[in-house]
């Protein structure tokens, strides 16, 4: 019945549905098994008395066999009503997926207010996680649609590759190379695909292939592994990590593109997310949904919780990587390259009269420079910044 007018997109429905199976009852209490006015109840109970209904609710067995249901339901709904996170979805039914999904967990809470609270628990913890995945993946596609337009236009695309091939990214990798570890060598290829992917001005279906390569490539060494889910969340703060850093550079450097660039990175670094999510589902043998849902109750996240063997793996294979000295070859690299040099200090920007205080907090002027091996110095003129 929920999948049936979830494709007639009868959403309001289903809250309806939800007590009539519950037994929905605001006046009654907890153990009341009072008969509710609606034109189906004698049916149901003539199937599933309430009393027996509780039992069931109580039980393990019960609890995990409903949750996978559930997982394998809603996972069937999104695929139902967002087939293709890129393709374009009319703004109307946009915004109703969005209303829906806020209304889900409210729903379904209201017409379990006589039910156990495992059960409570295991079914909230479920549509919560559909509809997080509603509302991430209409963001997605507003996001898909609206780079659609840069992504076409020529003159954006030429000063979007101007503008990147002004960054540091030696200073870059050196930065990032201490909190990541990754490998120079594909750091530097990535680099390199991107302008190139960029300049061939590829559409939004090509960007999306490239991305998915990307993924593929920087988690093939754990296929098949139990780190493979801890490797796939790694490799997204990393990648997250890259996209900062270089959209911090833009920002310093007063890109004229650098609208652009935000807009490309808040798509790139969401769909990054998705196929994440999908890879991590397909190894698995879980749907996305489950994935997602797996620390839902944040209740019950706590290290002792954790899946101590799935880090280990990963662990063990960065201490392969330690030389004699106890610290990665890489950062012990760039440790001694860093002592050969002199970091300059800032110069305190000047503010003109136009420019608010809060854009120059001085908490926060001492990170705007960080130690490198050039000397930098921001001034201020108008509101922009420039890089010296």
């Amino acid at each position: 019945a929920i999948v049936d007018v979830v494709v007639n997109l009868q959403f309001s429905l289903i809250e309806k549905l939800w007590q009539t199976f519950w037994r929905y009852s605001p006046s009654a209490p907890a153990d009341d098994t009072a008969i509710i006015e609606l034109s189906n109840l004698s049916e149901i109970e003539s199937r599933l008395p309430k009393g027996k209904l509780i039992i069931l609710c109580k039980n393990e067995s019960i609890l995990k066999w409903m949750g996978n249901c559930d997982h394998v339901m809603y996972q069937a709904l999104v695929e139902i009503l967002i087939p293709d996170v890129l393709r374009p979805i009319p703004s109307a039914l946009t915004q109703a997926i969005r209303n829906f999904a806020k209304s889900l967990e409210g729903w379904l809470s209201s017409a379990m207010n006589n039910i156990p609270q495992g059960m409570i628990q295991t079914k909230v913890a479920a549509v919560s996680a559909f509809a997080q995945t509603l509302r991430r993946y209409t963001s997605l596609n507003h996001l898909a649609q609206a780079a659609r337009a840069v992504l076409q236009n020529t003159s954006q695309i030429n000063q979007m590759l101007s503008d990147l091939n002004r960054v540091d990214f030696a200073n870059v990798q050196e930065q990032a190379s201490w909190v990541c570890q990754c490998d120079d060598n594909m750091v530097q290829r990535l680099e390199t695909d991107f302008k190139m992917t960029l300049q061939q001005q590829s559409t939004l279906e090509q960007w999306a292939t490239w991305l998915d390569n990307v993924m593929i490539q920087a988690l093939k060494p754990y296929e098949g592994r139990p780190s493979f889910p801890k490797a796939a969340r790694q490799f997204l703060l990393k990648w997250s990590f890259y996209s900062s850093m270089v959209i911090r550079d833009l920002t310093l450097r007063s890109a004229a593109s650098f609208g652009s660039f935000h807009l490309i990175r808040l798509l790139y670094d969401e769909y990054m997310f998705y196929l994440v999510e999908h890879r991590v589902a397909q190894a698995t043998g879980e749907t996305p949904i489950a994935v997602m849902g797996e620390f839902g109750d944040l209740n019950a996240i706590s290290p002792g919780n954790m899946d101590k063997d799935e880090g280990s793996e990963v662990e063990s294979e960065i201490e392969e990587e330690l030389d004699e000295n106890g610290e990665p070859q890489a950062k012990r690299e760039k440790t001694e390259l860093n002592q050969t040099f002199q970091v300059g200090c800032m110069q305190q920007p000047v503010l003109e009269s136009g420019v608010e205080q809060s854009l120059l907090n001085p908490l926060h002027n001492e990170h705007i420079v960080t130690n490198t091996q050039t000397i930098r110095q921001c001034s201020a003129t108008g509101n922009t910044y420039t890089a010296v």
